[in-house]
């Protein structure tokens, strides 16, 4: 099955720069949520925790 799927893959020009493209995303993606989950308020972060408990 994976051999179909690859012969036509190896006939599309151009296709080697797909992979490159979504690594890229995915690591953009990934630090720009770190760098604002790092950046984010602690006093709201405690307010957040403590949302379950306030019934």
């Amino acid at each position: 099955m994976l051999k179909f799927v690859k012969h036509n893959l190896e006939t599309i020009d151009g296709v080697a720069i797909y992979p490159i493209i979504s690594l890229t995303i995915f690591f953009v993606v990934f630090v720009a949520f770190f760098i604002w989950a790092y950046t984010y308020k602690k006093d709201t972060l405690k307010e957040l925790s403590e949302l379950p408990f306030n019934d």
